[in-house]
């Protein structure tokens, strides 16, 4: 789905005038309707605000264009797991159970990859196969580079 139609889509859901969902994002009604018909897309500032409007992150406005994963753990991302800052605003970056409140809970590799193997191992995902998958993966994520 185009970020037009994303848009449109979340406007009406919620109820909203053009002209309401201007005066919520600081734009002329003018503005909304110019993203609505694609001849247009909001900047990055405006951007954050529809994202807190909405509840969605900025990846979904923009027709999730890139398939986002947590920069602590690995796990893919998607507004329901998406961490968000002390203000509300989503961050992108990490799950939020890696980051909570403006704070991060792991403190190191090795507690994060502990943490993961109790609790994702099972009968068909051995305990050692989840420490080598883990250990394969964290070190390349932006966090613990």
């Amino acid at each position: 789905m185009e970020t037009k139609d994303i848009i449109y889509e979340l406007r009406t859901k919620s109820g909203l005038s053009q002209e309401k969902l201007a005066q919520k994002v600081m734009v002329t009604r003018q503005a909304v309707s110019r993203w609505e018909n694609g001849e247009t897309v909001p900047n990055t500032d405006t951007l954050k605000l529809l994202s807190r409007v909405f509840g969605v992150s900025i990846n979904t406005l923009l027709g999730a264009p890139r398939q986002l994963i947590c920069q602590c753990c690995g796990m893919p991302l998607d507004d329901s797991t998406i961490s968000k800052e002390p203000n509300g605003d989503f961050n992108e970056e990490y799950c939020k159970w890696c980051y909570s409140d403006g704070e991060f809970k792991y403190t190191s590799k090795e507690q994060l990859i502990d943490f993961c193997v109790e609790h994702m191992a099972n009968e068909k995902w051995p305990a050692e196969q989840v420490r080598a998958h883990m250990e394969a993966v964290v070190p390349k994520l932006n966090h613990w580079k």
